[in-house]
Formats: C-alpha cells, structure tokens, sequence
C-alpha cells in the first residue's frame, strides 16, 4: 500500500494558543501522534515567505519571496508539488486565501478548490469538508488543507490569545478532528503552523512569532512522543521520504522520520 500524506497548515497557530484555545482533542493529538510545541518558522515570519519555504524546503534568502506582497513565480528549487507530480503521484490543494497559489507550479495539481475567507463566514470549514470530499472519491497521494481564519479574523482582527482568536483557532482543530476521523485511517496527517503572532501582527523574529506547534499522526511517527529542534524546513524532506519522492539537493531541511 503506498503511503498517502495531507498536510494541514493553521495560519497563525501558535503553541499556547493550541493550549488554551479549550479544545479537548488537542491533549488527544500529542497522545495519539508525535508532536512539537517549539518547532521554528522563517524570517521574515509572514505567510507567503513562510510557505514558500514549507513547500521548497529553503530559507527566505534564497527563494526570494520575502512578503506576502512580494509574489515571485519560484521556479528556482522544485517544490513538493511538483516532485509529487514528477513522480507520477496526484496531489490536491483546498486554500481560502488567494496568494498561496503560488507555492505550486501551473500543472502540478490534480485537484483544487479555493474560496475566498473575505467574503464568507467559516471557510476553513468549508475547504476542510470539501478536501475531504476529494479525499473520499479520488484519492489523491497528497494534499494540502490551508486554514487562515485563526490568523486572520482571529489574529490580525482582534489580537493574538484573545478570545476571539481561541475561538477560531478552536473551531481549526475541530476541523483536524474530522480529517482524522474521516481519513486517518489512509492518510498519514501532518499539521503544522506557518508562523504565530503578537498583539495583531507577525513578521518580527518574536518568540511568539517565530515558535509554532506541529503534529503527526500515524506511521512511522510514534504516538506521544515530543520532538524537539525541529524546523518548518524540515517538512518538504519529512513529505518526501514518506511519499517516497526524490529529494532535491537544493533542499535545507531534514527529514523527521
């Protein structure tokens, strides 16, 4: 049976924040899978940068996407889409926040969906039901579930901690709940952070910026177990030796299994 990955991003999610936010299924989370509470992001700590480097597996400096205004084609360092692609693997995508398109080549999704988070109330809800819907009758290798709720309408609307982003960040691990239920059976899940926040803002090299939580569940990681000295670089070579992907060269990070 080959092994199938969905990684799922928590914009703006830091470790306290998975703490306090009053979801019981977090403490089942650490439990069931391998965890990190102080896994490090990039900086600059902002969204775009911060995702380029999860998928292409280098720092800001060298891929060049340095805001989230700053929207360079990256073509330089092959990415995890386009090595699942190469591979003659399918992935899939399911985003509420229109930029991210970019960290993939045209050409390397099997299957997509974004709606718009401005417009409408509950999108992380919506791409999760509907990722798991692609799940369910084409069976991607891979796929990316992107939350920005927690970050946006949470974080930048009302202030990292407060109540109304616990409140969304609670409502995105519910959602982690339901791929887990639905899937977790198939699918080896990753969940991690991009970067967190302060007050209403991100960017600095802040602890509280630059610390984010992660979580893995199912084979090869082991239930309970906590990591540490891990980083955000690390994810594209982690994806890619459980997929059985070639690992570009280019690539900073190390593999976490």
């Amino acid at each position: 049976m080959n092994p199938k990955v969905i990684l799922i991003s928590i914009d703006g999610m830091r470790p306290d924040g998975v703490l306090q936010c009053g979801n019981p299924y977090v403490q089942e989370l650490m439990q069931i899978g391998s965890y990190t509470l102080d896994a490090q992001t990039v900086y600059p700590s902002v969204t775009m940068p911060c995702h380029t480097s999860m998928f292409h597996g280098v720092s800001p400096e060298r891929h060049g996407m340095l805001s989230s205004k700053h929207l360079l084609p990256i073509d330089a360092v092959p990415g995890i889409m386009e090595q699942v692609r190469a591979a003659n693997k399918a992935a899939a995508m399911f985003y509420n926040w229109e930029p991210l398109r970019k960290i993939s080549q045209p050409g390397s999704l099997n299957h997509a969906f974004f709606i718009d988070a401005y417009v409408e109330e509950y999108t992380d809800n919506v791409v999760t039901q509907r990722a798991l819907e692609c799940v369910q009758q084409y069976h991607p290798d891979f796929v990316f579930l992107y939350m920005l709720e927690t970050d946006d309408k949470g974080g930048h609307n009302c202030g990292w901690m407060t109540p109304t982003y616990l409140h969304y960040l609670h409502n995105a691990i519910n959602n982690v709940k339901k791929v887990q239920e639905t899937i977790g059976d198939e699918y080896i899940i990753i969940v991690t952070a991009d970067h967190g926040g302060h007050d209403c803002t991100h960017g600095t090299t802040m602890p509280e910026d630059m610390t984010i939580p992660m979580f893995f569940l199912g084979e090869p990681f082991q239930p309970g177990k906590e990591l540490h000295g891990v980083s955000i670089l690390d994810l594209a070579p982690t994806i890619a030796k459980i997929l059985h992907l070639d690992t570009p060269s280019e690539w900073e990070g190390n593999p976490l299994v």
